[in-house]
């Protein structure tokens, strides 16, 4: 069973991925974590994804196919959470065929809607702590000591791409990229849900539209 988890940037959805891969043992794939991941390397890929990450722009979709197919691989026979993919068309048209070739069925899509100025205010605020990955708004929850980890002390860090200029720029991008994706997926196994609301409600709501999609694949193993 493959979920694919859609919502523009800072709509929860890594919450949200974490929530049902604990509920369903599932593994779950973050993509953006991965690039920023090989953006810290000092090569060359590291430095184009960088550059491209700061700008509020995505990379080319052979490089996230590559990513993400790596994944399928190694999870042949397990349920799997990709957050944030497909992101565009040719990339959805890529999955569908690689998901046809190893035997697994079609995808279900949990689909995260959320204003775009609650996003600017959310991501704007966000910073995150880089040993225990805590993440948290500095607004409505800001730590104790400022600058400061509550949980471990480590000095807070704010990402190049959580600028509120930059938050609108990569929302531009994703409604442009990802709104004809999103279109593509139709039907029963598409569950579109309100993300502007308390995770724990966010997810009851995903865990009941989940629910005989999971129960069916299981069946059919």
């Amino acid at each position: 069973m493959i979920i694919l988890l859609f919502g523009p940037p800072g709509s929860g959805k890594g919450t949200q991925a974490r929530l049902i891969s604990e509920w369903l043992n599932f593994p779950s794939l973050s993509t953006g974590d991965m690039l920023r991941s090989e953006a810290q390397q000092e090569s060359e890929l590291g430095r184009k994804i960088r550059e491209t990450l700061a700008a509020g722009q995505y990379v080319s979709d052979e490089t996230v196919n590559l990513i993400v197919l790596q994944q399928l691989e190694r999870n042949p026979d397990s349920g799997l959470i990709l957050d944030g993919y497909p992101r565009t068309v040719a990339q959805a048209i890529y999955l569908e065929n690689a998901l046809l070739e190893r035997g697994f069925p079609p995808p279900v899509v949990v689909h995260l809607d959320v204003p775009a100025e609650e996003i600017v205010m959310r991501l704007s605020s966000r910073a995150s702590c880089p040993q225990c990955k805590r993440i948290l708004n500095l607004l409505q929850n800001p730590p104790r000591v400022e600058g400061r980890c509550d949980e471990c002390g480590s000095e807070l860090v704010r990402r190049d791409d959580d600028k509120p200029e930059v938050v609108r720029s990569r929302l531009e991008t994703y409604v442009r990229l990802t709104g004809p994706v999103i279109a593509h997926y139709t039907g029963s196994n598409y569950l579109l849900f309100n993300g502007n609301r308390k995770p724990d409600v966010v997810f009851g709501e995903i865990r009941g539209g989940l629910r005989p999609h999971h129960e069916h694949w299981l069946n059919d193993r």
